[in-house]
Parts: structure tokens; sequence; C-alpha cells
């Protein structure tokens, strides 16, 4: 007969050990939304959760002004002007929501002030002269604004700031025409917007700020492993007869396409980083045209790999069979350019100096030498139709023009590493 015996345990004790899942499980959840905010921020759908959230946490700082009854006796209806700020400025992006919001400052004063001056004006002048003058004035000055907003280089930087300029100044104006004491409104509502801007700066800055240059940077970096999977995958598939090679060509034609479309994304971004503080490795004064031009050369180069393609595909090429004796010299061409392309893209990912007469231009050479001393009858040991030999020569030029678009995307990239100054290796 086996004996049992039960182990008492204190209640104070059960109660300590509830506590303390209580507590586990509290730190788990809390580290786990932690490792969702930091790993996430480079993913699209948790950063566009954290700027969602973001953008929750200005409205609730605002909307103190209404919470709390000294501030609300002091701005009284006005508040809602940096309410709106928030709305109207606060952008995904760090550098966007600082252009917005200087860009909306210098707007709301410049045409603060110089609605002020006009009501001054108008205030003394007696009954239709003054509507006249405040007319004259809209006219004038909303014109030269809105004439303004037409020139390319102004409205690339201060567009949004022209047209704030054009509602300030014009609500000024008008509402000098009713109201008795505009300066003081004029003055409430700009201090109320600056309000609103300083809220939406601290919340886009400080809290998990998302960086336009971090998204350029990537976006950039990106290509250039775009367009070699690309050129990878179209050669495979010209020399392959099995299936899978083709669907692997379709895709990496998918990609260069991306890369095609990719010039309006990648200048918008330059635009907002501009605007953007000293942050991580990249400082003020970050030579972002540089990246700019880098992305021109990508495009140039996924176009002719978009080319050779539809050479490639054309009927007019020769039997899979014939193309044989030159498959080793064409992928031996191709894995220099893509080996190329990915050393380009480590070197401005990981931000290092490159050194293109050293790392790369000799092999390059080679390679155009290489093709250049191609014949196209000897090497496929018989003569060809016409239409044989010109696709092959299409394909021989496409692929010399790959090797020299690639020549200058390297010399691009070691002008960047100087002018950004990046460490060598």
């Amino acid at each position: 007969m086996s004996s049992s015996f039960v182990i008492p345990i204190q209640e104070g004790t059960a109660e300590a050990v509830a506590l303390k899942q209580q507590k586990n499980s509290f730190r788990l959840c809390l580290c786990s939304v932690v490792h969702f905010i930091r790993d996430g921020r480079r993913r699209s759908g948790a950063r566009k959760v954290i700027h969602s959230i973001k953008v929750g946490i200005a409205l609730i700082l605002v909307s103190l002004i209404y919470l709390i009854d000294p501030l609300y006796k002091q701005f009284g209806e006005n508040a809602m002007w940096a309410v709106m700020t928030i709305v109207v400025i606060f952008d995904f992006f760090a550098g966007a929501t600082l252009s917005k919001g200087i860009n909306r400052g210098i707007g709301t004063i410049l045409g603060g002030l110089l609605g002020c001056l006009v009501s001054i004006v108008g205030q003394r002048v007696d009954g239709v002269g003054k509507s006249v003058v405040v007319c004259i004035s809209i006219l004038i000055f909303s014109a030269a604004a809105t004439y303004s907003r037409s020139i390319p280089r102004f409205k690339k930087k201060y567009d949004y700031g022209a047209m704030i300029f054009i509602l300030t100044f014009s609500l000024v104006v008008v509402s000098d025409l009713r109201e008795e004491h505009v300066i003081d409104l004029a003055r409430e509502r700009l201090v109320t917007v600056g309000i609103g801007f300083a809220v939406c700066i601290f919340t886009s800055l400080f809290i998990f700020p998302i960086w336009a240059s971090d998204e350029l940077h990537d976006s950039v970096t990106s290509k250039f492993e775009d367009v070699a999977s690309s050129l990878e995958g179209c050669l495979e598939e010209y020399f392959s007869t099995g299936g899978h090679d083709k669907k692997k060509g379709s895709n990496g034609c998918n990609k260069c396409k991306t890369v095609l479309n990719s010039k309006t994304k990648d200048e918008m971004l330059a635009n907002f980083a501009r605007w953007e503080p000293c942050h991580g490795k990249f400082g003020f004064s970050y030579p972002w045209n540089r990246y700019l031009q880098i992305g021109e050369n990508l495009r140039d180069l996924a176009a002719t790999v978009t080319s050779l393609r539809n050479c490639l595909q054309s009927h007019r090429q020769p039997p899979k069979e014939s193309r044989e004796p030159i498959r080793e010299p064409s992928l031996a061409v191709m894995a220099t350019l893509v080996w190329t392309l990915r050393e380009l893209r480590g070197s401005v990912r990981k931000m290092r100096r490159f050194q293109a007469e050293v790392e790369v231009l000799p092999k390059l050479m080679a390679v155009r030498v290489e093709l250049t001393l191609f014949n196209t009858q000897t090497t496929l040991g018989r003569p060809l139709e016409k239409d044989e030999e010109l696709a092959i020569a299409s394909f021989m030029f496409l692929l010399t023009e790959i090797v020299e678009k690639t020549k200058e995307l390297a010399k691009e990239v070691e002008e960047l590493g100087e002018v950004a100054r990046f460490p060598s290796v």
C-alpha cells in the first residue's frame, strides 16, 4: 500500500507566483511590441502602423488646447488651426513633414504680415476705398504667388508654402472687412499654427522617425540587384531549354520594369531627404544628387537589358542547338557583369569607398576586348542566314552596350564615395 502526502502551499506564495507570472507576461508582451516596432521599421506594413499611431499621438497632444481650460480661454476657437496643421503637414517621412511644416510656417508668417500691412493701409481709407484696396491687393499678391507656383524650380520645393501664403493672406485681408481686431486674430492663428508645427516635428523626429534618406538609400541599392538579376535571368533563359529558367527570366524582366518606373519616387525621396537633419550616417549637405545620377544610370542600364531581352526573344534568332558555341563566352561575360553590379551594390549599401580603376574596370575592359574580337560565323562554325546574323550581331552589340554602361555606373559610384567621403576598406 503506497502512502501519499500533500505539501501545503501558503496563500501568500500562490499570490506571489501568480503576480510573477503576470509580470512575465506583461514583460513578454512589451518586448514583443518593442521588437515589432524596432525590426518592423523597414517593413512597409509595420511602418504604416507606426505612422498611424504617431498621427494619433500628435492629435492627442494638440487636443490638450481644448482640454485645458487656461489654454482654451487663451486661444478659443482658433485652436482648430493647430489641429488642421497636424492633419495637413504630418507626412509619412520625417523630411516630408519638416518640408511641409517649414513651408507652412513661412507661408503663414509672410501671408499674415503682408495681410496685416494691407489692413493697416486699408484702415486709413474709409468707405469704398477700403474695399478697393483689399481687392487690388488680393489680385496682385495672389496672382504673383500663383504664377510662382508654375516655375519648375520653385514649385519643386516651395509649392505648398506659396499655397499657404495665398490662403493666409486672403483670409487675413478679407477678415479685416468685418473684424475689428484682425491683427490679434492673425497673431492667435499664427501661434496655434506654430503649436501644431512643433507637435508635428516633435512626434515625427523623436518618436520612431521614418527617414526618407534611408528609404532612398535602400531603393537605390536594391536597383543594382534588380538589374543584375534581370540580366542573369535573361541570358540563362536564352541559353536554356527548361521552363524554370524561362520563368526566372520573366520575373527578372518585371524587376527591370520596376527600375524603369522609379524616377518619380527617387526625386521625391531626394527632395524630402534634403530637408532632414543630420542622423545616422547621413550628415548635412549629403550628395543626394549623386544618388539621383546613379539611379538615372541604372534606369539607362535597365532599358538596355530590356532591349536585350526583346532581341533574344525574336524569332530571327538561330535555333538553340546553334547557340551552343557562344554559350560559354556569353555566360562568362554575364557573370562578370553580374559580379560587378553586386560589388557596386555592396559598396553603396555599406557606404565604403569604391576604387573602380582597381576593382572592376580591368575586368570590364577585358570583357570589352573579348566581345570586340568575336566573329559570328567562325564561332558558330557555319554560315548564317542574314536574319540570324543580324540577330546575333544585335545581341553582341547590346551586350557591349551593357558593358559600357556598367563602366559608367562604376565611375559614378566611385565619385559618390569621394564626394560623400566614404571610408576606405
